[in-house]
């Protein structure tokens, strides 16, 4: 049966390749770190990985803007990124024609968001948004229990965000002047106080600000989505302070006019996520059991 099956697993960062085998059920079995560099030296390092590994299918999940439509033609392939030599590579294609198996495709806090509703916190929901809050901002959202694509896929990590006065100027994205990934990102806390998020731990003025930011987000997710639960995992959200802050100011935005019995319970509505950090390699094998079935 296919669920006995050994699969494998791609957390396809724009930093990192985590390469990874094991079963439909969760297990992982071997895993690997490979650095993002130029797409030839990154994919031939994973295609040479998984080449003697005897996997029956393989799940991707992408760095982005990715294509994630099989019906485009640019299906797989990498978008307007900023790592301009990934720019419409097309990823799926050369891992697949290597390794000739069935691939799952997505991106990857989509998969992450699959992570978590196959094995995590969300288990048993049919509509769950994962943010990653680290490096960048990103978005994966399950509506009526399919992964959100639409023209291409979420990008709410972008979303624009009222600032304070002081903020003008503040936005470190190249795109916007006043999006969430480039206020509310690692790099953008770095740049306002001059310090990375984990040496500023005891400055309550920081997650003040971060929280406010956050929990803008949460609240536009609400009212657009209606999502069951939110999971906010990345390296930012390693400051678990942040948690409680972004819990009332949600509701603080929200300002009492969606009353429902999942936001009477903000501990489980806006909670972290429940994989250990394995959400995108447990939602990429779970697309590599879909691609088999």
């Amino acid at each position: 049966m296919a669920e006995q099956q050994l699969i494998g697993a791609l957390e396809a960062g724009g930093t990192k390749m985590v390469c990874a085998t094991g079963y439909a059920d969760g297990t992982v079995l071997e895993r690997e770190q490979i650095a993002t560099t130029t797409p030839q030296e990154t994919v031939e390092a994973v295609n040479a990985w998984f080449a003697d590994k005897d996997i029956a299918a393989l799940g991707i999940g992408a760095f982005g803007p990715t294509a994630v439509n099989p019906a485009s033609s640019q299906y797989g392939k990498i978008l307007e990124t900023p790592k301009t030599a990934w720019r419409y590579f097309d990823l799926l294609g050369t891992i697949q024609n290597e390794l000739n198996i069935p691939c799952g495709y997505d991106t990857d806090v989509n998969v992450a968001c699959l992570g978590e509703v196959t094995f995590g916190c969300a288990q048993g929901l049919t509509d769950v948004i994962y943010l990653t809050i680290g490096t960048g901002v990103g978005a994966g959202v399950m509506c009526a229990g399919r992964l959100l694509h639409g023209m291409l896929h979420p990008e709410a990590g972008h979303m624009l965000v009222r600032t304070r006065p002081t903020e003008e100027g503040r936005c470190v994205c190249p795109s916007h002047a006043s999006c969430l990934e480039g206020l509310a990102s690692g790099p953008a806390i770095a740049a306002r106080w001059g310090k990375p998020a984990a040496e500023l731990a005891d400055n309550d003025e920081v997650w003040a600000l971060e929280g406010d930011y956050l929990g803008q987000m949460c609240a536009n997710l609400v009212l657009m989505y209606s999502p069951r639960r939110i999971v906010l995992g990345g390296g930012v959200m390693h400051q678990e302070q942040l948690y409680g802050i972004v819990r009332k100011k949600t509701l603080e935005y929200l300002g009492g006019y969606i009353q429902t019995a999942e936001l009477k319970d903000m501990e489980s509505y806006i909670c972290a996520p429940g994989c250990g950090g394995d959400q995108g390699i447990l939602g990429a094998a779970e697309l590599a059991r879909r691609a088999l079935a």
